[in-house]
């Protein structure tokens, strides 16, 4: 079949300064990943599938859940045990009332362990009930080495939640394509309840500019667990490192690495897309992560779409040659 040749963009290609961060830093960790976050495509990392509790990094599960349940604006009364949660706390009184919206913001700036255990019997009447919503939430996602056991990552009574730093990666990018959860861990502080001020646990929010959200957690038995989130121009990354000392400073490390080094093309997003007139639909992201040096000169995305409007090939073309070609 005749298939129509359409030129569409040409791509600009900003940098940043080369930054001094090796490919091969030793990163002091158990595990570690450097993922794309619009195509779950694995940049780099170590001990992948290595099974450990995870803490509190663990909410980034309750919070997506709270978020699609359509009861953010609902209204909540604090029961006693709720106050009584062990760990990080909001320190939320018996009978105080407030929206599953604002303990979801308690949830992810401040780690409240009140505030996970109050969205867990909210949503789904018992932590067990709600454990079981995580469990088949973490199937759909693809999260084939992780089990919770509880919304709020403590591991003192139980395992606590095991996963990977790969598989909380998948969660955190999945959460991050939602724009409610994204606004939320963007936020460098929260006021709420009778002026109280809640000021974001994730320090790489205020300290790297590029940094667009995270979260932190860490018990004795998983010992420091993050995860964070960047973007610089079409270029969204996601870090997770577990039992890493120093672990702001090497996420920052990393992303200035990828980012002055790396580029991430998109062609096409999840959804509709319109190219030249034409509708196309795509069951997820399609894009190219390349190094800066092989994206040097004329820079251009070629979409081949068939007569009848199907799209069949997506080529990169640098300098007149091909250099990336995708078959659909």
């Amino acid at each position: 079949m005749k298939a129509l040749i359409l030129l569409i963009i040409s791509i600009f290609i900003p940098s940043l300064n080369k930054s001094q961060v090796t490919q091969n830093l030793d990163i002091p960790c158990s595990s570690y990943v450097v993922m794309n976050r619009a195509t779950t495509e694995v940049i780099a990392g170590k001990n992948l599938e290595l099974q450990r509790s995870v803490a509190s990094i663990s909410k980034v599960m309750t919070a997506i859940i709270a978020i699609e349940s359509n009861h953010l604006f609902d209204v909540i009364e604090i029961d006693e045990k709720a106050s009584k949660q062990e760990g990080s706390s909001l320190y939320l009184k018996p009978l105080e009332k407030i929206s599953l919206l604002d303990l979801v913001y308690g949830l992810m700036l401040r780690s409240g362990n009140d505030a996970a255990y109050t969205i867990a019997c909210y949503l789904e009447g018992s932590i067990d009930a709600f454990k079981d919503r995580m469990n088949l939430k973490a199937k759909e996602l693809s999260m084939n080495n992780t089990y919770f056991n509880n919304p709020s990552g403590l591991d003192i009574d139980d395992d606590g939640n095991i996963s990977t730093v790969y598989d909380m990666a998948l969660l955190f990018s999945y959460a991050m394509s939602n724009s409610i959860f994204y606004e939320i861990v963007n936020t460098k502080e929260y006021h709420c309840l009778e002026n109280k001020v809640w000021i974001n646990k994730n320090k790489l929010i205020r300290s790297y500019e590029y940094c667009d959200g995270g979260k932190t957690g860490y018990t004795k038995k998983a010992k420091r667990t993050l995860v964070t989130g960047a973007k610089y121009d079409t270029t969204e990354l996601c870090i997770v490192t577990f039992n890493c000392g120093g672990d702001f400073s090497y996420h920052k490390k990393l992303y200035e690495y990828y980012f002055a080094n790396y580029k991430y093309i998109p062609f096409l997003v999840k959804g509709k897309n319109y190219i030249a007139g034409n509708e196309i639909y795509s069951d997820k992201n399609i894009g190219l992560f390349k190094k800066q040096e092989e994206i040097k000169g004329s820079c251009i995305k070629i979409y081949r779409i068939d007569t009848e409007g199907n799209l069949i090939e997506l080529q990169l073309v640098i300098n007149n040659k091909i250099i990336e070609r995708i078959f659909l």
